[in-house]
């Protein structure tokens, strides 16, 4: 079973972009890791209690960008990222104020963020190696 939820688990939220981001796809340390975590909202997916998939949500103004995005290996394609995004959009339609999500995408991953709704704004542009493209999502 799939749980998804706001987390103060940031450990198992970091061992996760570890595996994804700095095993799986080559980003360095000092690209996954910031300062940030101690300020943004954590969302956890466990699968029976394994945690399997994360989210990191910051709120900046009237925005609020969802990055860090990861699921396993064995959690892809299953619909667990779409999940972990509609659960990351909802979390952000709690906050008041917040009228617009962000975020950046892999450019091989633009056509899953636009089946959620985001529309892809600006050039693309490189961060931590990887080709992204800015996206947006109204949130009213």
């Amino acid at each position: 079973m799939i749980h998804i939820a706001v987390t103060r688990d940031i450990a198992a939220c970091r061992q996760l972009r570890r595996t994804v981001f700095i095993e799986e796809q080559g980003v360095s340390e000092a690209d996954e890791v910031d300062d940030l975590d101690d300020e943004a909202i954590h969302l956890l997916a466990t699968q029976n209690g394994t945690p399997i998939g994360s989210a990191r949500l910051l709120i900046q103004g009237h925005i609020g960008k969802i990055g860090r995005v990861c699921v396993l290996a064995e959690g892809r394609g299953t619909g667990l990222g779409a999940a972990l995004m509609q659960a990351a959009v909802a979390e952000l339609r709690r906050h008041p104020g917040v009228t617009k999500a962000k975020l950046g995408a892999q450019t091989h991953a633009l056509g899953f963020y636009e089946r959620l709704g985001f529309q892809a704004v600006g050039d693309v542009y490189s961060d931590a190696g990887i080709p992204h493209r800015d996206m947006v999502l109204d949130l009213f």
